[in-house]
């Protein structure tokens, strides 16, 4: 066989977009169905209080009205938590409840044979609500005397542990050093904010439920809403449609979601229900929103001695389905690229009267990137070193893996000092007389990418597997089918798959059709496209698929060719005796032979069809290093991003033209987290509905350098890039700033670093 890969590193233009730009795409919003209702989900206006009536009346009897749902109706439904913490005292939360914890928390559901009319009663509903004390603010739900949103807990601490050394432990580690830099960072909430909200559609029929959704996760889709609502998995079928953008939010099923489902159920008809922008930001799961006192300390040469990171995370009004995952990656990631004697971290998650939090894009990552990479910024100025020299100096080197952290992670392959060798030579910075004041700032980080092993998934506590499968399919006419329990959400995995499987099997690209998302045509797939794991564990999969698949496919050529299979090769749409240019069978022969059951080997059953399983034996870890320029305007504190570099590392790249539109589209959107975008609250605990994420205007333009260094674990090669643009752009640009800003550098500790931020700083 040959070892050419016409199709893996391809620079291959992605297949979805000709279908997507033409609006020949299915979202959930073009689904329609015979019969079709329409539901809107009436919330609660106040953010603590207990319903004393629900108000319902009205909405019932209004004109077009099929159907009302209230918590009467929903007492036992209820939706998991997948990830739940140590000593966490609830594993579910209910779709319904009377008491109420956070505004834009579902109330009701109104059903009505348009969606006007749905909306329009929906407006009829007046809650009577025994308003309670807000709590805004993690480190205010904390304090003593703090309102309690679950009494019967006492407190409305959620858990308290410890990650890598302890606490004591690097603090005796610190007290020897002899520099040491301890600063407190706020990390302001954001939303994922995808071009496409959340939406639904539920059909019930002869007792069986299919749903349409906009969803990363299909099987976890199903399996959650058959549990919630009693009804057999198997006769529950989801279809994932085209998903506008998902970021995170898409995960997993929503209370207002299970309300369509339940309504189809009740009603026998099929129910729709779509996200309105102002629902988004008041229920689809923000995240980010964490405080860090992080203290970094070094001996007399500038060696890092210790990092610790005391973590506190603000859950919102309940654990959600990730509950305190993203808080632990922070803990679990904190050592980033460099070598310390100890390194812990303490995490504390509390719960507070706001939207619950989830997942978004760099899961933790980019918050702890933030505070381990400010830290470093600020004790080179403490010690009058280069940052870049300082970071090199302390950087884990090729050499030395693979490695496990302080942390328990364990680091696969890579060149660290590298990238960011790589990227101090890629910044270039005009100089210009206008009145501001700029400077470059660095990042690097190492990304956890390939969630799976499912082992270490449950020694967690996560109620999930991680294991990916894929089945490939030879036609007879030898086109080829690839079917994954991944699915796509914008970032080209349909056409890094139809790759994968064209390179393996020596047929061309245009012959091979992906099928994703489907749970009945589907394999089983816990928790989805989530994680960076689509092609770093879906691929795998597909990887051993395709390899068992072209092994049978030459096996049938050897017996009817009567040579050894070592004498074969696969090229040119057929299996060649290697030297003999005469001597060869098409694929399609081959094909056609198998499907028939004619001329095989004794050993081969008839078809041409392999499946297999890929669980991982360890996350695979992608890393890259960052910089940005900026001009600061003092007198206004108006930040502009005049550049942006970045090195990255994410394994075998399948395709680099996903890849550099995933790093672009990623660090936008960590231009966003570290200069405009927050979800604020009001002191009485109502989302503030002014909401600013970067436009063209901040987005600057980036530069991308692609290292490729395999993961000796994935097969193939392959390690996650789908968050790693997100990662390092706030610690980059923050770094920046006060690079800028040296006066103020000691108080560039929150995000975002907004005008009115930046200029207070500098006057305060």
């Amino acid at each position: 066989m040959n070892d050419h890969h016409p199709y893996i590193g391809a620079r291959v233009l992605r297949r979805e977009d000709a279908r997507l730009l033409t609006g020949r795409a299915c979202f959930v919003a073009d689904v329609r169905l015979p019969g079709m209702a329409y539901a809107a989900v009436v919330r609660s206006p106040v953010a603590h209080g207990r319903v004393t009536r629900c108000g319902l009346e009205a909405a019932r009897t209004a004109r077009d009205v099929l159907d009302v749902i209230g918590p009467g109706d929903a007492t036992s439904v209820r939706l998991p938590c997948v990830s739940p913490a140590p000593g966490q005292r609830e594993s579910s939360y209910p779709v319904l409840e009377e008491t109420v914890r956070y505004a834009g928390q579902p109330l009701a559901a109104v059903v009505a044979r348009t969606a006007e009319a749905a909306h329009d009663a929906a407006a009829l509903v007046r809650p009577d609500i025994d308003e309670l004390p807000a709590v805004v603010g993690v480190e205010r739900a904390l304090r003593p005397g703090a309102p309690l949103l679950y009494p019967g807990w006492g407190t409305n601490l959620v858990t308290d542990f410890e990650v890598g050394d302890s606490g004591a432990d690097c603090d005796a580690a610190i007290a020897g050093a002899d520099h040491v830099v301890e600063m407190t960072f706020r990390l302001g909430r954001v939303t994922p904010g995808p071009v496409e909200p959340r939406g639904i559609v539920a059909s019930w029929r002869d007792g069986e439920l299919t749903v349409w959704a906009s969803t990363q996760s299909p099987h976890q889709v199903r399996d959650h809403a058959a549990d919630a609502l009693g009804i057999a998995h198997h006769r529950v079928r989801v279809i994932g449609c085209d998903v506008g953008g998902a970021f995170g939010a898409k995960e997993h099923l929503y209370p207002d979601e299970v309300l369509a489902c339940l309504a189809a159920v009740r009603l026998g008809r099929p129910v729709r229900w779509i996200e309105t922008r102002v629902d988004h930001l008041a229920a689809t799961l923000p995240a980010r929103d964490a405080v860090h006192r992080g203290r970094l300390a070094l001996d007399a040469d500038g060696r890092f001695v210790a990092l610790h990171c005391d973590i506190l995370g603000d859950l919102g009004a309940h654990p959600s389905n990730v509950g305190i995952s993203p808080i632990a990656v922070s803990a679990t990631m904190a050592p980033g690229p460099y070598r310390f004697e100890k390194a812990g971290a303490r995490v504390r998650a509390a719960v507070t009267t706001t939207t619950p939090t989830g997942s978004y894009r760099g899961f933790g990552q980019p918050e702890i990137t933030w505070t381990r990479e400010r830290l470093v910024d600020e004790a080179a100025r403490l010690i009058a070193l280069d940052p870049v020299e300082l970071r090199l100096r302390n950087m884990i080197g090729p050499g030395e893996l693979p490695c496990v952290t302080r942390t328990g992670q364990a680091y696969d392959s890579g060149d660290y000092p590298r990238a960011l060798r790589a990227v101090h030579d890629l910044v270039r910075v005009r100089s210009r007389d206008d009145g501001r004041r700029r400077g470059v700032g660095f990042s690097c980080h190492v990304e956890i990418t390939g969630m799976g092993p499912s082992a270490a998934m449950k020694a967690a506590g996560i109620r999930a597997g991680g294991f990916e499968a894929a089945v490939v399919r030879m036609e007879p006419d030898a086109s080829v089918v690839v079917s994954a329990g991944v699915v796509g959400m914008g970032q080209g995995i349909g056409t890094a798959l139809a790759q994968l499987a064209a390179d393996r099997l020596g047929v061309p690209l245009e012959r091979v059709e992906v099928v994703l998302g489907d749970t009945a045509t589907t394999p089983y797939s816990s928790v989805g496209s989530i994680a960076s794991r689509s092609l770093a564990v879906g691929g795998g999969a597909l990887t051993r698929a395709a390899a068992r698949l072209r092994e049978r496919i030459v096996a049938i050529a050897a017996h009817q060719l009567e040579v050894a299979p070592q004498d074969l090769e696969l090229s040119g749409d057929a299996v060649r005796v290697k030297g003999d240019p005469g001597a060869f069978r098409t694929l399609r022969e081959i094909a056609v032979s198998a499907w028939r059951g004619w001329d095989l080997p004794e050993d081969v059953p008839p078809g041409l069809e392999e499946r297999a399983s890929y669980d991982p034996s360890g996350y695979t870890y992608a890393y890259g290093a960052h910089a940005a320029a900026v001009a600061v305007d003092p007198e206004t504190g108006a930040v502009e991003v005049e550049g942006y570099w970045l090195v990255n590392d994410s394994g075998v790249l399948v395709n680099p033209v996903i890849v550099e539109g995933q790093l672009k589209g990623g660090v936008v959107q960590g231009v966003g987290m570290a200069l405009t975008e927050e979800l604020l609250y009001s002191p009485d605990g109502r989302p503030l509905a002014e909401y600013l994420p970067p436009t063209a205007r901040e987005a600057p333009d980036v530069e991308v350098v692609l290292l490729r260094t395999p993961s000796p674990l994935t097969p193939g090669g392959m390690k996650g890039v789908g968050e790693a643009g997100t990662i390092g752009p706030p610690a980059a640009i923050g770094n920046a700033v006060a690079a800028a800003l040296p006066e103020i550098a000691g108080r560039v500790v929150a995000t975002p670093l907004t005008p009115q931020a930046v200029w207070s700083a500098l006057n305060g």
